[in-house]
């Protein structure tokens, strides 16, 4: 049992040593012998719990999933109107964003050059996932609401990834500057009165 625990524990120290090299590391690769350094164990005990570096930018993402996720999932069950659904859905990744800087390295693939083409396939199915979401949340405030978006359900939804995936890359592009939450109050009004209209209009 404390052995197991320890494991645990000792992967979730590498996890959180490799998302802070992302942050304070900006465009600079990542070693397994600069991350073992700042652990404090040696690159094979990095390797007695993670196989590959690939290894543990997946066990990065798979926190990214579960994290974001599990909270959309919330917002669904919770909230009922379909542009507040939107607007907490993006809020979400954006807030999630701008307190894990590191882990948007990873997000917007800056991280991933000349790494493995399955951790980009995994960025890449990520933001599948919101966009599907999106689209369900637009295709059932007919059925909820009797509102039907003003373009096609796969238009707007394309838009409302891309506006995140673009807040993501441009708070890398500025070494984290630029928060992906600022002007945020002020831009979603345009959005929202541009998602939905009456059915019978």
């Amino acid at each position: 049992m404390t052995d197991n625990s320890e494991k645990i524990s000792r992967r979730d120290q590498i996890l959180q040593a490799l998302a802070h090299m992302l942050e304070t590391n900006p465009g600079a690769r990542i070693t397994t012998a600069n991350l073992a350094k700042a652990v404090g164990v040696s690159e094979a005990a990095l390797y007695r719990h993670f196989p590959s570096k690939a290894k543990m930018f997946e066990g990065l993402i798979s926190f990214i999933e579960d994290t974001i996720f599990s909270r959309i999932n919330l917002i669904l069950q919770e909230i009922n109107s379909a542009d507040q659904r939107c607007e907490k859905t993006l809020m979400l990744v954006l807030t999630f964003a701008e307190k894990n800087p590191g882990m948007c390295r990873l997000l917007s693939g800056d991280a991933l050059a000349g790494e493995t083409d399955r951790l980009r396939q995994r960025i890449q199915q990520f933001f599948e996932r919101i966009e599907t979401q999106l689209k369900q949340i637009l295709r059932e405030a007919e059925m909820r609401e009797g509102l039907v978006p003003t373009q096609t359900v796969s238009a707007e939804a394309n838009l409302l990834t891309a506006l995140l995936e673009g807040r993501i890359r441009q708070y890398v592009r500025t070494e984290f500057s630029a928060k992906p939450t600022q002007y945020w109050d002020e831009q979603w009004p345009l959005v929202k009165a541009n998602l939905l209209r009456e059915k019978n209009l």
